[in-house]
């Protein structure tokens, strides 16, 4: 078997914490039980670019079980978590290309070494498998049916790719499943984000000044964190409404330009590049925190900060310091990529049982299809969302009414008024 890993000595280590992340994915447990029974993906090489973590390898095990060869390589080159690779290749027997730490170049490499595997489905993290097969593997799209994608940086632009009917085949937006973004996004992106940040710096956030940039579900689940850890959150928006909704919720907004000179933490989440730029550096305060949790390391200005600066050196892990000139210091955390997985460990496995659910649900759903699909953007089957949330209710030993026969008719009627 072929793979690209740190070190097959951790294997045993990453088999311990990924036993533990699975004690938490209920759901998912379900679901592998019943494909190792019908082996729906039997005959199906998927390529999967994800971040390697302990809720990876739950997920690409529950798609081995289903009967797919399965090929895993990074979605981030600072995401992987070794041991967890380790454990898959050597325990598992799945090919993985995963390093952390890894250049862009290996990055690449890791891409289309999952890549040279032929797959008939693919199943993204940001959309780089899908763009890298569109624009340098071009002789794979008659082979390949489907896919899905994991995350909002991805659906946009697969969705711009299906607007310029350049996307070669039918993808699910996994992301948009209500299952998966107002939990995963909002409890998920919000736990994990915090956690990074304060294993990267281990700095007290009760007091501070906390500015996230961006308010959208993952945005609210950082402001409503740091607000829960005592913080004075600053939100920052350039949409209205969700503005608007900011303020309602308690949060103070205002420009970024004003915000700057105010915080003491910044943390992007918008999905945008070069949000916060050197007019904005350049207000910060001495000892200013830059974090991203975006998927892509472009929301921070980088080059424009390397601009000011005078010097720059790393101060302890995952943490840099830019020294401009009058002698005050930025430090950026994680080098700009999404700090929850570049410093802390990503999402808890509670709330990744339900994102990855749907992903093998909707593996499966692509596999019975894709036959019948157009080559554009698809949401997550309304039936493949609420049987997520039924089994994760009833994992958690949770019961619901349901409508009885009088409210079904009522609610299909237009006869029915004011008695």
């Amino acid at each position: 078997m072929n793979y690209d890993i740190k070190d097959k000595t951790l294997a045993e280590k990453g088999r311990l914490r990924i036993e533990w992340a699975a004690q938490s994915m209920p759901v998912l447990a379900q679901i592998k039980a019943r494909f190792a029974k019908e082996k729906p993906l039997k005959g199906t090489t998927l390529a999967a670019c994800l971040h390697v973590t302990t809720e990876t390898a739950s997920l690409v095990t529950t798609l081995k079980a289903g009967g797919a060869n399965v090929v895993l390589c990074a979605s981030n080159p600072l995401s992987t978590q070794d041991d967890v690779a380790a454990s898959l290749a050597v325990n598992e027997n799945i090919p993985v290309f995963a390093i952390k730490g890894e250049n862009g170049k290996t990055y690449y490499q890791h891409l289309n070494a999952a890549l040279d595997a032929k797959p008939d489905l693919t199943m993204d993290d940001g959309a780089d498998l899908v763009s890298t097969i569109h624009s340098e593997r071009k002789q794979l799209l008659n082979g390949i049916i489907g896919g899905t994608e994991e995350t909002t940086t991805g659906v946009v632009r697969l969705k711009a790719m299906a607007a310029a009917k350049v996307l070669g085949y039918p993808i699910v937006a996994v992301n948009d499943a209500a299952t998966k973004h107002m939990f995963d996004n909002r409890y998920g992106t919000g736990q994990s984000t915090i956690d990074g940040i304060i294993r990267a710096t281990n700095r007290l956030l009760a007091g501070a000044v906390f500015v996230t940039v961006g308010y959208g579900w993952c945005g609210k689940g950082l402001a409503m964190r740091a607000k829960g850890m005592g913080a004075d959150v600053i939100v920052v928006e350039i949409n209205p409404l969700r503005a608007l909704e900011a303020v309602m919720d308690g949060f103070r907004v205002m420009p970024l330009v004003k915000a700057a000179p105010l915080g003491d933490f910044f943390c992007t989440v918008t999905g945008n590049l070069n949000v916060i730029r050197p007019e904005h550096f350049q207000k910060m305060k001495d000892g200013a925190i830059v974090a991203n949790s975006g998927h892509f390391n472009v929301e921070l200005d980088l080059q424009g900060l390397a601009g000011l600066s005078k010097k720059r050196r790393i101060v302890r892990d995952f943490v840099e310091e830019y020294l401009l000139s009058g002698g005050k210091r930025i430090y950026v955390l994680g080098e700009g990529r999404l700090i929850n997985l570049a410093a802390a460990e990503g999402h808890p496995s509670s709330v990744m049982d339900m994102s990855f659910a749907n992903q093998a649900l909707c593996a499966e759903y692509m596999k019975k299809n894709a036959a019948k699909l157009q080559k554009q953007v698809y949401e997550v089957p309304e039936v493949i969302d609420a049987q997520v949330a039924r089994l994760k209710l009833a994992a958690w030993g949770v019961k619901i009414d349901a409508l009885t026969a009088e409210q079904k008719k009522y609610l299909r009627s237009w006869e029915m008024g004011t008695n």
